[in-house]
């Protein structure tokens, strides 16, 4: 999938394309009052490539352990992943790449959603 999108390139116009939207959200901008937003982008272009099928990878105890405090409801996930399939496809992904890729995302919701 990571080649299939344009590798690098596309994964972070993506990504710098949805912490824009992210951070005009009601929903979603109080999570990151706190934080360092380059180094967030960074980390996630690198998570996304990641989830994609490109360099680098990361476990599912290093995902799990970074968004442990951070306490993302379910709610929260929910507006995440509706806001980033937005942006997938005003990225002109095809229609089964984005829902793949939502899928993806979807995969790590135990990881990050606060129990």
């Amino acid at each position: 999938m990571y080649d299939k999108i344009g590798g690098f390139g596309t994964v972070s116009r993506i990504v710098l394309n949805f912490y824009s939207k992210a951070l005009e959200s009601d929903a979603i901008a109080p999570y990151f009052a706190s934080v360092d937003m380059q180094r967030l982008i960074d980390h996630q272009t690198q998570f996304i490539c990641a989830l994609l099928g490109g360099p680098p990878s990361f476990s599912d105890d290093q995902i799990r352990d970074v968004h442990r405090d951070v306490k993302i409801s379910e709610d929260g996930f929910d507006q995440f992943v509706e806001l980033f399939e937005q942006v997938l496809q005003e990225a002109e992904l095809e229609a089964a790449d984005v829902a793949a890729v939502v899928q993806l995302c979807e995969t790590k919701r135990p990881l990050v959603v606060v129990r």
